[in-house]
C-alpha cells in the first residue's frame, strides 16, 4: 500500500521535473508555444495548471506502478516511456479533448496533427520515465 503512496508522489514529481523540462526544452526550441511551469488557474477549481497537471501524474503515476512494478532490467524502464507515452496521451488526445471541445467528435479529430500526437508522446514517455526514475530512487527492488 506504502509503494503507492511513493507511486502518486513519483508521478507528481515526475511532471514537475521531466514532463515541464521537456516542455521547456520544446519551447526553448521553438518545437511548441508552451508555458512550462505555468501558475495560471485551471478551473473549475482555480489550482495552477502545473499543479493540476502534478495531481493527474499523480493519479496516472499509481496507474503506471501497478502495471511495470514487476519488470526487470531494461524492461522495467522501457515499460515505463511506452506505457507512459501512450495512456496518458491517449486519453488527452480522445477523452479530454472531447470535453473541451463540448462534445464535439469532429472538432476532437480536427485538432489532431502529427506534431500534436509527437509531442504529447515524447512529453508522456519522459513523464513515464521520470516516474521509473524517481520509484526506483525511492523504491528500489528487493
Amino acid at each position: 500500500m506504502f509503494a503507492f503512496v511513493k507511486a502518486f508522489i513519483a508521478g507528481f514529481l515526475a511532471v514537475l521535473t521531466f514532463h515541464q523540462g521537456l516542455v521547456w526544452l520544446l519551447d526553448y526550441q521553438g518545437v511548441i508555444d508552451a508555458s512550462p511551469w505555468s501558475m495560471a488557474p485551471v478551473a473549475p477549481f482555480d489550482i495552477p495548471k502545473v499543479i493540476s497537471a502534478s495531481l493527474f501524474g499523480g493519479l496516472w503515476g499509481v496507474l503506471l506502478w501497478a502495471l511495470i512494478r514487476r519488470a526487470q532490467a531494461a524492461g522495467y524502464y522501457v515499460g515505463a516511456i511506452i506505457l507512459g507515452a501512450v495512456f496518458p496521451s491517449l486519453v488527452a488526445l480522445t477523452l479530454v479533448t472531447w470535453l473541451k471541445n463540448g462534445q464535439d467528435s469532429n472538432a476532437m479529430i480536427e485538432t489532431w496533427s502529427l506534431h500534436r500526437v509527437g509531442v504529447a508522446l515524447a512529453v508522456n514517455g519522459a513523464w513515464g520515465l521520470g516516474l521509473a526514475v524517481f520509484m526506483r530512487i525511492m523504491h528500489p527492488p528487493r
